[in-house]
């Protein structure tokens, strides 16, 4: 059974950093892209970022580029979304999501990710 678990999220203060995990079972991350999203009350999710299947690609929407990256850790079965700088407008609830396929890119749109996880929350604020 494929599963997503989220962890690592929590209270930060302006210019802070956190690291929220996401652990994979029931499959390999060689075999899938993971994305990561976030939503906040009253808005659809939206695409942080995703990590292809083979780790050689990765791709950060403009809003977080240069804060942000996503790295894994296969030995761990675990993708990581290493978040720096951290702004008020990042509070969201963050999930990951796999797409179940392979290949040499990703993207992070929503619709092309079957599996999700129940998020982590992060909260920036003074």
């Amino acid at each position: 059974q494929l599963q997503l678990v989220e962890s690592g999220g929590g209270l930060v203060q302006p210019g802070g950093s956190l690291r929220p995990t996401c652990v994979v079972s029931g499959f390999t991350l060689d075999y899938s892209s993971i994305g990561w999203f976030r939503q906040v009350p009253g808005k659809e999710r939206e695409g942080v970022g995703c990590i292809s299947s083979r780790g050689g690609y990765i791709s950060l929407v403009d809003s977080v580029n240069g804060r942000f990256t996503i790295g894994r850790d296969p030995a761990q079965n675990t993708v990581y979304l290493q978040m720096n700088r951290l702004r008020p407008e990042d509070t969201a609830v963050y999930y990951c999501a796999a797409d179940a396929t392979t290949g040499d890119s990703c993207r992070p749109s929503r619709e092309q990710y079957y599996y999700w996880g129940q998020g982590t929350q992060v909260t920036v604020s003074s």
